[in-house]
């Protein structure tokens, strides 16, 4: 199977992200949040280096969920403004349809 290249917006959210979890997680120590949130230390740390740009929806929900993150907030944080504009004016369809 061929991977394909990661494009310079892949590659800058997994930096974006990488950033959100060295900065949620403080002083902690990376062994004790890999180690809680059940990954190994080598994955938490090439992902808060951006060593992996794309990590897998099940880690990052754990990463998250051990350092008190909202995966919500993480995706605010980490997707471009004019994609959250598109996601936000799609839920507000949405919601208008349920609201009539």
């Amino acid at each position: 199977m061929v991977r394909l290249p990661l494009t310079l917006a892949e590659v800058e959210r997994g930096q974006r992200l990488g950033g959100i979890l060295r900065r949620a997680r403080g002083e902690r120590s990376m062994l004790d949040i890999a180690l809680e949130s059940g990954v190994s230390p080598e994955t938490l740390r090439k992902i808060e280096t951006g060593r992996i740009a794309t990590p897998a929806f099940p880690t990052i929900a754990a990463i998250a969920c051990t350092l008190g993150l909202s995966l919500d907030a993480v995706w605010a944080e980490i997707s471009p403004p004019a994609q959250n504009a598109e996601l936000v004016g799609a839920d507000r369809g949405a919601h208008e349809k349920l609201a009539s």
